[in-house]
Order: C-alpha cells, then structure tokens, then sequence
C-alpha cells in the first residue's frame, strides 16, 4: 500500500471521526453551552449540510486546482476548523466552526476517490478507494467511541482538540507523501451536475437515499440522550455502547455489499430498509430495559449502514441507462443526499424532542424509513416495467 494512501485514510479516519463523533458528545455539550438538545442537534444537522453543499459545489469550482495542493487546503481547512470547535466562545461560533469543517469534508471525499485511484495500477482502484473508505468504518469503531470518552472525561472541547491533531497529522502525511503531479481530470461543471437532477428515475434513488438514511438519524442523532435518559446508562457506558455499535456497523456494511452482490440491489434495500425498520420499532419497546436496549443497537448497527452499498451501486446502474455522461456526478449527489437526510433528520428530531419527548424518536424514525422502503418497492416495479417494454420491442423487431 502505498503510503500516500495510508495518509489518504489517516483524513478519512479524522474526517469520519469528527462527522459522528458529535452523536456522544450531545448532552455534555448542551449541558455545558446551556442550550436545548434540539439546539444541540443542529450541529449534525448544519454540518451534514455543509457536507451536501460542499460536495458538489466546492468541487466543481476547485476543478481546475492540481490535486495535491487542493488535498492540502481541505486538510487545513478541516484543521482550522476543529480547532475553531475547540476554542469557541459560543453556540455561534460552534455552529461555524461545524459548517466550516463540513465543506472540506464534502469536497475530501469528492475528490478522495480520484486521488486513491491515480496511486495505483488501473486493476487495484477498487482496492485502494476500499482501503480509503475503511478510514470511516474505523472511525466509527474507534475514533467515536475514543472521542466520547474524552469529551465526558476532559470536555468536550478537548475532543476538537484531539480531532484537529488527527487532521494536522493527515496534512503532514499528505505533504510528504501524496506526489505533486496526479493525473486528473476536471470534474462536471455546476451546469452539467444540475443536468443529472432532471432524471426523476436518479431523483426517485436521492429521495430513497435521504429518505432512508434519515430515518435513521432521527433516533441515532439523539442516541446518547436516549441511552442515558431512558435507558439508565451513565455518560461514561455510552462510549462502550458507541463501540459494540461502530463494531456492528463495520459487519453490517460487510453484510450489505455481499447481500447487494448476491440478490440485487434492489432486492437487497428491501431485505436492509424492513429491517431497519423493524429494528427501530423495536427500540421503541427496549428503550427502558439497559440490557434490552443494548441489544437492540447492536443489532440497529448491523443494518443502520447497510443499505450504502446496494444505494451507490443502484444509482451508478440507473445513472449508466438516464446519465450515461455524468455517471460520476450522479454517484457524488447520491453522497450529498445522504448528508442532507442526516441534515433533515437532525432538525425533524430535535422538534420531536423538543415538543413529545426522546421516547418518540423511534418509532417516528421507522415510520420514515418505511416510506424509503416504498420508494425501493417503486423503483423495482418500475426496472421491471421496463424490462418487459424492452422485451416486447425486442420481439417485434425480430418479428419483422
């Protein structure tokens, strides 16, 4: 592996670190700034938000920057702005500080991709932006739970801190290693991703997509509230549960690109979506019971992320038939619809707290996710509407 790439996952570990890392910190946080939790929320809300605007915005307007020096402007502007999370004087600058650091991260994964793949022979790029990507999974396994720990042990504000060292550590690995001259070529204009949002079937797969990955963040936004106010847990097990969580995620993804693999896509989703929302549901009930709850995170992180590799491969397939030239771009805007289902979700679920109680995250989140399942069910009934429209003209042109 080449070390440009290890620097490469070194920035996705500490980009993913600080996305999620924020879910365990609520409560401390919101205690200490004396703000609500909904208030509290808006943090992952604004940030995802950063995210989705970033994405494809920043990246069509930086298109023509060589690579590396790009990749070392992000990482300082990640640094910079953890480290403005750090020592910020109020909510305000708190709220700043998240957006800030949001749009280098949408524009990191934006063009993280093309840079793994420019390290490496043309037959191991699947390789190489595998190995950039386990930099999120590890994060959420680790970094999360880690972050916790030391936001409820040192503050919070020392998580930022912690944060900001990690991204330092990316820039410096990245200077040193990434090569200066990377082969690239310009991403889509602003005009040509706009293109990609007249196909109602790549709109259908968004809506599916931020639909379905933000019922889960309507519970999952407030989990360290709900663990600790409902379940009984102290601040300091919630780090563990984000743990036995993180672990179970890193399985679920597993699990979810094989069941993809194996049945389809679209198969796939609805095995993933039911469960999910099954799983919520039963949250709904297990919520009181320590023990019970536990359980049922875990088994809420073996199918929370499994539906993001049958929903990239789906729309790169739907993409390949309606946007043949701008396949790339669908596939980026399918990133920014997760983050702006995160952002939705963390705004929809601070006023369910904020006006009926935690308890109702839940099952409100199931009843969300339930809706993308219908979506999947859509999206099916029209592929196959079409394939038979295929066959029959296929017929009658052999018939004649």
């Amino acid at each position: 592996m080449p070390l440009a790439l290890l620097a490469l996952t070194i920035s996705a570990f500490a980009i993913g670190t600080t996305e999620f890392v924020i879910v365990g910190l609520l409560p401390t946080l919101a205690a200490d700034l004396a703000i609500s939790l909904p208030s509290a929320g808006l943090l992952v809300s604004l940030y995802a938000l950063g995210v989705a605007i970033g994405a494809p915005v920043l990246t069509a307007l930086t298109g023509k920057l060589p690579r590396k020096l790009l990749l070392l402007g992000l990482m300082a502007l990640f640094t910079a702005g953890n480290l403005l999370a750090w020592q910020a004087p109020s909510y305000e600058a708190l709220v700043a500080a998240r957006v800030l650091t949001g749009l280098a991260h949408g524009v990191f994964f934006s063009i993280g991709s093309t840079i793994a793949t420019s390290l490496v022979p043309r037959e191991k790029a699947a390789s190489a932006i595998a190995i950039m990507f386990t930099g999120l999974t590890v994060a959420l396994v680790t970094g999360v739970p880690l972050g916790t720990f030391i936001g409820q042990h040192f503050g919070w504000r020392e998580t930022f801190l912690a944060v900001s060292l990690l991204g330092a550590l990316a820039f410096v690995g990245s200077w040193v290693f990434v090569p200066a001259k990377l082969r690239h070529t310009p991403p889509a204009s602003l005009a040509q991703q706009a293109g990609v949002l007249t196909q109602p079937r790549l709109l259908l797969v968004y809506a599916t997509t931020a639909i379905g990955y933000g019922g889960t963040f309507i519970p999952f936004t407030f989990l360290a509230a709900i663990l600790t106010e409902i379940s009984g847990f102290s601040a300091a097990a919630v780090g563990w549960v984000l743990l036995v969580y993180g672990v179970s995620v890193a399985a679920g993804n597993l699990w979810g690109g094989r069941l993809a693999d194996r049945k389809g896509a679209i198969a796939a989703l609805k095995i993933i979506f039911a469960a999910l929302a099954g799983v919520l549901l039963l949250l709904n009930f297990t919520a009181p019971h320590a023990w019970l709850a536990l359980a049922t995170v875990l088994l809420w992180g073996a199918v929370a992320f499994g539906n993001v590799p049958g929903l990239q491969v789906y729309v790169v397939k739907q993409a390949e038939r309606f946007a043949p030239q701008a396949v790339d771009v669908a596939s980026g805007l399918n990133i920014a619809a997760f983050n702006l289902g995160i952002a939705g979700a963390a705004w929809a679920g601070g006023l369910i707290v904020s006006h009926w109680g935690l308890k109702h995250t839940p099952w409100i989140g199931a009843a969300v996710v339930l809706v993308s399942l219908a979506l999947t069910h859509w999206s099916g009934a029209l592929d196959r509407r079409d394939s038979a429209a295929a066959r029959r003209k296929g017929l009658a042109s052999a018939a004649h």
